[in-house]
């Protein structure tokens, strides 16, 4: 999210904290070698989900709801919505508290996978970013938005 234009949206930290879950979710590869790998600095399956919802209410309502300052367009909401139904579908089934493995072993895992990619592409290309590149840390976002608690 480096060279994402973090103000050209009025609410551009829960725009930052959507597409990091979002990207984070949407990487197989990302998955294996960190949430699986128990790396530190970039949470859980758990937290991701938590970003993608906790301000949005997402878990509550279409994210049709914040076109114009969180999501550009109806396809982005759009996407956004089903990786949300599926991820969500997936954290029901096997607890908010369940380790990674859990979640990836899930038979539908790899649709809400693909959901989350179809959301993270089309938001990162419409910030003019690669969505390829590895997903940035807590800390980093945590610096990127300025938010509480974030190394000065």
């Amino acid at each position: 999210m480096g060279g994402m234009p973090l103000n050209d949206m009025p609410w551009w930290r829960w725009r930052s904290n959507v597409r990091s879950a979002l990207h984070m979710l949407s990487d197989p590869a990302f998955q294996q070698d960190t949430w699986l790998a128990g790396r530190p600095g970039y949470g859980d399956v758990t937290d991701a989900v938590y970003r993608l919802v906790e301000d949005t209410w997402l878990d509550n309502w279409s994210a049709d709801k914040y076109l114009g300052t969180i999501f550009r367009d109806a396809q982005e909401a759009q996407l956004v919505d089903a990786a949300v139904l599926n991820v969500l579908r997936i954290m029901h089934q096997v607890g908010a508290d369940a380790p990674p493995a859990a979640y990836m072993r899930h038979q539908a895992w790899p649709e809400a996978v693909q959901a989350a990619r179809e959301a993270h592409v089309r938001m990162a290309t419409a910030d003019g970013e690669d969505p390829d590149t590895p997903p940035h840390s807590l800390e980093v976002l945590a610096i990127m938005t300025g938010a509480p608690g974030a190394p000065a």
